[in-house]
């Protein structure tokens, strides 16, 4: 049965990896193959380090879930990102910034306990509604927030992936989904 456990310094390369295989899986015929053949693992762990993900004075907080010693997933959650800028935050709303399993441990319940365990952490810091965005393509992300109980609340944005040096980066469109939230669990949509 999978763990979950607070982020380390020292889990940076296993949570970019666990990104990596997720954003190449998850978002193939979503975002262009050139740009899922270029992620490189080595490159997301430095930003964890250089951004400091795991430093607890950080406004955010990274969950990991764990099967041994195994990092399987893992899920960031903090106040509200106002046009997603980690400078600009409004404190009335939390956010799940982040939430990605490994493609070999979908579907065995690993998503379900770091949402879980991420509307524990966002309760635990007094948030009461939550909010998050995923890309309008991803069904299967759609499906499992919509089953979890999560709603679109009509905000839309445009994620923007950059490409090589040269090309015109690419927009995809995403569809925000809220909650209330309560304890470590959804109650009902929010308004």
């Amino acid at each position: 049965m999978p763990e979950v456990r607070q982020e380390t310094p020292e889990d940076a390369d296993a949570i970019a990896g666990v990104h990596v295989r997720a954003w190449q899986a998850g978002y193939a015929g979503l975002i262009p193959a050139d740009v899922l053949d270029r992620l490189n693992v080595a490159a997301w762990a430095q930003r964890r380090r250089d951004v400091g993900t795991a430093d607890p004075e950080q406004p955010f907080r990274t969950l990991v879930a764990t099967e041994g010693e195994q990092i399987v997933g893992f899920s960031t959650f903090g106040p509200y990102r106002i046009d997603q800028d980690r400078d600009q935050l409004d404190p009335t709303y939390g956010e799940i910034v982040s939430m990605y399993v490994d493609p070999v441990h979908w579907g065995t319940g690993v998503g379900r306990l770091l949402l879980t365990a991420s509307i524990a952490g966002l309760t635990g810091q007094g948030w009461r509604t939550m909010r998050l965005w995923v890309l309008d393509g991803n069904q299967r992300a759609r499906r499992f927030y919509q089953a979890a109980g999560l709603r679109p609340d009509g905000e839309r944005s445009v994620y923007q992936v950059p490409r090589s040096p040269g090309q015109t980066p690419v927009g995809l469109d995403e569809v925000r989904y809220l909650a209330r939230i309560a304890g470590d669990r959804i109650l009902t949509l929010a308004g």
